[in-house]
């Protein structure tokens, strides 16, 4: 089979998919495609995905390249930094699924590895084989952290001060995490109703304002966030590292949003950053959406290790919410034919209700009466 279409080139895949349109070729440069990544490259349409370096290493199963060859994306693999030394975007070029071959004007540009669904699964298991060595090394990780970061426990943390008032209230913090938007949308009334305070994560600003909501605050690296979403009045918490170097206010700077932004230096992640600035500024519950919590998420984010995230979330743990996948715990199902049987059910107890009680029967041919008198039926 061959794939002709126009290509995108980008060695970050988070970056690459906000210029990538539907019907084009991604050329990334990805080893051990993570999930997030491939629902990303699905919903922005591409019909075939280059991969410079392995989608699975066999570090350990990541389902990104599952996700992407399950939703009909052709991906060819290990092409090698040739695929970025002799493409520019916008070139056309064909993908020879059989050859597992790129080519330009007739010319063979790389060679690699078509991924087929089978390829993938087998690749997967033997992974899943090495699960145990990466979860001793992980957990290494973190216990050789949480000593020099044990102060996000035991004691109170400088957090910055924010406009919003979070003490009290309900704080929603959105991170782009797995089935992130699913899990937002289904959260709509609750949103509606009890009008949490919102914190979007990085991306998860960008989440809030697709489901129609508009952030109060972002926190994060500012490196996966849209510009109209940084221009949108919320209040920004750049994380910054231990020594204060700060990149994320490069990019404020250009935008010339630096001055109302406020740099956070702090040994955690920005999911962690969100959950203690709620915790810190009294929120009375916490609920956060698309947050990481096993080994292969960690893993999938690049993480070795999780002290900060361990060590924060023993110190929020009483007011955390975790709503992740709360899209699948509940979904409205009910049909017509099942709430019928009810319906029927109602207006038989409503009818031996009228028969055996004088006062309700009063009552009924009382409504009968006036109904008529309304339609003007004597």
């Amino acid at each position: 089979m061959e794939i002709t279409a126009k290509i995108q080139r980008g060695r970050k895949t988070k970056d690459l998919v906000k210029r990538l349109r539907p019907g084009e070729i991604a050329v990334i440069d990805h080893r051990d495609m993570d999930h997030m990544s491939a629902e990303s490259l699905l919903e922005s349409g591409v019909v075939a995905v280059v991969n410079a370096s392995p989608s699975i290493s066999g570090l350990y199963p990541n389902a990104g390249p599952l996700v992407l060859v399950r939703g009909g994306v052709t991906l060819l693999d290990e092409c090698g930094q040739v695929v970025f030394e002799d493409t520019h975007d916008g070139d056309t070029v064909t993908i020879d699924t059989d050859a597992g071959t790129l080519t330009r004007k007739g010319k063979v540009i790389a060679t690699g590895v078509h991924l087929t669904q089978p390829m993938i699964e087998a690749a997967l298991d033997e992974a899943s084989e090495n699960i145990g060595e990466r979860l001793d090394e992980f957990a290494r990780n973190t216990v050789e952290y949480l000593e020099r970061e044990k102060d996000i426990l035991a004691s109170e943390t400088w957090v910055p001060k924010t406009r919003t008032l979070l003490y009290g209230r309900h704080v929603l913090v959105v991170v782009r995490g797995y089935h992130f938007k699913e899990d937002l949308q289904t959260l709509k009334p609750y949103i509606r109703e009890m009008k949490p305070v919102l914190i979007g994560v990085d991306g998860g600003a960008d989440a809030l304002r697709e489901a129609g909501f508009k952030p109060d605050i972002i926190i994060g690296d500012m490196d996966s966030v849209n510009d109209d979403t940084l221009r949108g009045g919320a209040e920004l918490i750049v994380a910054a590292y231990e020594d204060g170097r700060c990149p994320g206010m490069e990019r404020l700077k250009r935008l010339g949003l630096a001055d109302e932004a406020t740099t956070w230096p702090l040994a955690a992640t920005s999911e962690d950053l969100a959950l203690i600035l709620a915790w810190e500024m009294g929120a009375d519950l916490i609920v956060a959406v698309g947050t990481h919590a096993n080994l292969i998420e960690y893993l999938d984010k690049g993480r070795k290790g999780m002290a900060s995230s361990f060590l924060v979330r023993l110190k929020v743990g009483s007011r955390l919410v975790d709503a992740k996948g709360v899209n699948r715990l509940y979904r409205s199902s009910v049909s017509a034919g099942k709430v019928f049987p009810l319906v029927l059910a109602a207006v038989a107890v409503i009818g031996v209700l009228i028969f055996i009680s004088p006062s309700a029967r009063n009552l009924f041919m009382l409504s009968v009466t006036r109904i008529r008198l309304l339609l003007g039926i004597y």
